[in-house]
């Protein structure tokens, strides 16, 4: 009886929890909804297709599954030795075997036909308006507009949720309320990919380091990113908005923090986001033959290292015992410069450091300044110019 009782109370008290969880958060703009349990309802003509794909293999499956195990809980049930019934001695029959072999073979067959035509649209990325080019790295995205309007636009696309949320590690504390007011938490980002509605838009996919994927559920999209080769997909979005997607494959430590946020807009305002942004662009634009202050270089590179390298090294510098090396107190830091260049631009075979060779010769040599002067790191050669990146990859 207390134990009835007291299962009874725990029952309850998950019931409540679940309750106020769900609650607390809401549905994320362009991502999932609380308690969605099917398939992300689609803004394009492929997502919409496999959603419908999806419930007629559901209900296939249903539907055999209905039929075969009533058959066999009806022979148990009607055939069993209660009743007198005797076991048959027979060893097959013809009739059976024929219709258990047609019948699957006529129901795999209409599912070919249904879904084949689907398949070959999904992989037809022919007469595409724009397109656009996504490299993933450890742990982002990196765009390049290719051919269409915006062509020669690129940019990197970088997690903004605050490291204060991720890292709290009490419950309680301000992180987890900045969480729960957050209903973008890890899937938001400084830069998202910009598209115009009704336009075929074609992405090439490739990587820097390791296998990523990129994946937006409300296009029906999912292309796996490999380093050495080029794969593509492609989408037209019926609706302007935005939607959210994430990095589909294990790719390290920082898997869970590589969100994809595509905002769709209209022809007129994509043609004002594509002037605004060349224009964005060439004013960024750094000259790598000025001869920068300390100053300037410091304070550039750190916001070059908080967004790609903070994740491994930390803000401290201290890396992460036996997985990310300390950069307070390195060798290779604290060492000849040539040395850091050549690392980061060629990063380290066999071990997590990728090649950081996509960003720009100031940025390379801001970091490399800022490490050479932080957490009381005294370096010899304590400023690098961008001239000697430039001369660097020269070589």
């Amino acid at each position: 009886m207390i134990s009835k009782k007291l299962n009874q109370w725990v029952v309850a008290a998950m019931l409540s929890g679940w309750a106020s969880i769900a609650s607390a958060v809401s549905d994320m703009p362009g991502g999932p909804r609380v308690n969605q349990l099917n398939l992300t309802e689609g803004v394009t003509a492929v997502a919409r297709n496999q959603y419908w794909i999806h419930d007629v293999l559901l209900w296939v499956c249903a539907i055999i599954f209905v039929l075969v195990f009533g058959v066999m809980f009806y022979s148990i049930w009607a055939h069993r030795k209660s009743r007198g019934h005797k076991p048959a001695d027979f060893h097959e029959s013809t009739a059976v075997e024929v219709a258990w072999t047609i019948i699957p073979l006529i129901i795999v067959i209409g599912l070919g036909v249904l879904a084949t035509g689907q398949v070959v649209a999904q992989k037809d990325t022919s007469n595409a308006d724009v397109t656009i080019k996504a490299v993933g790295y450890q742990w982002k995205w990196g765009y390049e507009y290719i051919n269409g309007e915006g062509e020669g636009i690129s940019f990197l696309s970088t997690l903004t949720t605050p490291r204060e949320q991720i890292e709290d590690k009490n419950y309680g504390g301000a992180g987890k309320a900045k969480r729960d007011a957050n209903p973008t938490y890890l899937v938001e980002v400084d830069n998202a990919l910009v598209v115009p509605v009704n336009k075929k838009v074609r992405i090439v996919t490739t990587a820097n380091d390791v296998i990523h994927a990129w994946m937006v559920p409300a296009f029906g999209v999912k292309s796996d990113a490999i380093p050495g080769f080029v794969r593509d997909t492609w989408f037209r979005a019926e609706k302007v908005g935005t939607y959210r997607g994430q990095c589909a494959e294990l790719c390290g430590k920082a898997h869970a923090f590589m969100p994809i946020v595509v905002e769709v807009k209209s022809e007129a305002d994509y043609a004002k986001w594509v002037e605004g942004k060349k224009k964005e662009m060439a004013a960024a634009m750094d000259d790598p033959n000025k001869e920068w202050q300390l100053a300037e270089l410091q304070s550039r590179g750190e916001k070059v290292y908080a967004a790609n390298c903070v994740a491994c090294h930390q803000a401290t510098g201290k890396g992460v015992p036996g997985a990310f090396p300390a950069l307070e107190g390195s060798k290779i830091v604290l060492g000849p410069q040539d040395g850091q260049i050549d690392i980061l631009l060629k990063g380290k075979p066999g071990s997590a450091m990728a090649s950081f060779k996509h960003l720009s010769d100031v940025e390379l040599a801001a970091v490399t300044t800022f490490t050479r002067n932080a957490w009381g790191n005294k370096a010899e050669d304590n400023i690098t110019q961008p001239k000697e990146f430039a001369a660097a990859r020269g070589k």
